[in-house]
Parts: C-alpha cells; sequence; structure tokens
C-alpha cells in the first residue's frame, strides 16, 4: 500500500502525462486522466517557416529561448527545411538570455551558450532581463511555446525593438473531451481529492470547459479539493479567480509528485 492509496488525483496535462501517472500511482495513488490541451508540432506550418526566414533575414541582437522542448522542435523543423545550420548559426551570433535550466540545457546541447538564465524560470524575468540589457533599435527573436506572450513582447516593441515570433508548437483542444467533462464532474462532487496542473493553458481550458459549472468548479477547488500547480505561472489562471494553490519549491515534475506526497498522504 501507497501513501497515497484510496487518494484520487486528477491531471489534465498531455506532455509526459504517462510519466507523471505512473509517478502518482507508484505511490498509491487513483488518477484520472483529463487532458484539456493538445500539443501540436508545426514543422510543416507555414507562419513557422516564415518566422524562420524572417529571423534568417537579417542579423538578431538578442534570442529569447523560453522553453527547451520548444526551442529543440524549432531546430528540428529547420532542419527539415535545410535550414538547421543556417539557423544556429545565426543564433549563435546573438546574445542569448533562456528561462531557465530546461532551455539552457536545449540551447548547450544544439552547441549554443547563454548569456544569462532566468533564476526563478519565470517569463517575467526573462523579458525584465532582455529590456534592462537595451532592446532600442534591436532585432530580437523570441522563440514562444504554446500561445503568444503580448504582455511581453509588446513591450520589447514599445521599447523599440524589432521583434520577430517564432512560435514552434501551440494549444490545440484534444479531440475527446468525455475524459475532462468527467473530471469537472468528479470534482464538483468531491469524488476527487485533488487536480494537478502543469501548465497554465490546461488550467485556463479546464475552467472554460466547464461552462455553466464554472462556479460549482471553483467552489469546489477553494474548498474540499486540494489544487496543486508546478509553478506560479501555471496557478496564474486559478490565483485570479481566488482559487488556493500548492505549488513544490522548484516548477519541476518530480517535485510536484512529491510535494502531492507529503501533502495528501
Amino acid at each position: 500500500m501507497g501513501e497515497l492509496s484510496g487518494v484520487t488525483i486528477g491531471i489534465t496535462a498531455e506532455r509526459r502525462a504517462e510519466e507523471f501517472i505512473t509517478a502518482l500511482e507508484r505511490h498509491g495513488a487513483s488518477v484520472r486522466h483529463a487532458p484539456t490541451i493538445r500539443i501540436v508540432p508545426l514543422p510543416d506550418d507555414t507562419l513557422l517557416r516564415e518566422a524562420t526566414d524572417a529571423v534568417l533575414a537579417a542579423p538578431v541582437d538578442l534570442t529569447a529561448i523560453t522553453t527547451g522542448a520548444g526551442f529543440r522542435g524549432w531546430v528540428t523543423a529547420a532542419e527539415g527545411w535545410g535550414m538547421r545550420d543556417d539557423l544556429l548559426r545565426h543564433l549563435g551570433a546573438s546574445r542569448v538570455f533562456v528561462r531557465g535550466p530546461k532551455a539552457m540545457g536545449a540551447v548547450r546541447g544544439l552547441g549554443l551558450s547563454e548569456d544569462w538564465s532566468a533564476p526563478g524560470e519565470t517569463n517575467a524575468e526573462l523579458f525584465d532581463h532582455l529590456l534592462a540589457s537595451g532592446v532600442a533599435g534591436r532585432r530580437v527573436a523570441v522563440q514562444l511555446h504554446g500561445t503568444p506572450l503580448p504582455e511581453f513582447t509588446s513591450r520589447l516593441t514599445e521599447a523599440g525593438a524589432d521583434v520577430v515570433e517564432v512560435q514552434p508548437y501551440r494549444w490545440q483542444w484534444p479531440s475527446d473531451l468525455d475524459p475532462a467533462h468527467q473530471l469537472i464532474d468528479d470534482v464538483i462532487s468531491g469524488e476527487v481529492r485533488a487536480v494537478a496542473f502543469t501548465s497554465a493553458p490546461a488550467a485556463a481550458n479546464l475552467l472554460t470547459l466547464a461552462g455553466d459549472r464554472r462556479d460549482a468548479l471553483v467552489d469546489a477547488l477553494r474548498g474540499q479539493v486540494v489544487c496543486a500547480c508546478v509553478g506560479s505561472v501555471t496557478a496564474a489562471p486559478l490565483t485570479e479567480l481566488g482559487v488556493p494553490t500548492l505549488q513544490p519549491d522548484r516548477p519541476r515534475l518530480g517535485a510536484l509528485v512529491k510535494l502531492l506526497v507529503r501533502e495528501l498522504a
């Protein structure tokens, strides 16, 4: 019998879901997997190709890498177009800023080196540091992941930067939403002890999917159901609604599992 025997936990992740489920089940938990997002790679997407062409059209002064998976996906797509080496040389000639160790690992793994890494692994730190570095009159390549970040990239533009946004992946609704609808019902009814989120879009989509059950869902998450998030960025859609969240000291999947075990055992 594991520490979480008899505890039911709902998760909404698609990426690394199997790893997450296995870790929780190893501790005895019963897991309800209800994806609310689907990550779609875009190696053949014309917008990604056009953005890559725009990056290569002129020297880049500063590069912002927000995720390791996104950066690797971008380079993989460029390889399929025969542009991999040109892209890496182009970005390597710029000052590269990354959002934490995962992005750093991807950058180094592809033969580049970073000038700076956000210590708190947040977009706010990354873009604040970019602005502080001076962006007026400079070309800035920004690798996005999942969704645009206008609250950050617009500040670069307003400060005089020529910003090229590159989005190797996008979020879409999963093809089957029945598990997510069932999870909402189970959270409201109290059949689920905790819900764990690993991305802000997944949290926001669950709230959107609730529809006219949204108030009941939020009430449950404020009350008897534990809401755990991998970090503050993931928790943002819930925090805005006054939902208390548990967060590990480090925004890592393993740390989130340990937190759930500690809190729910």
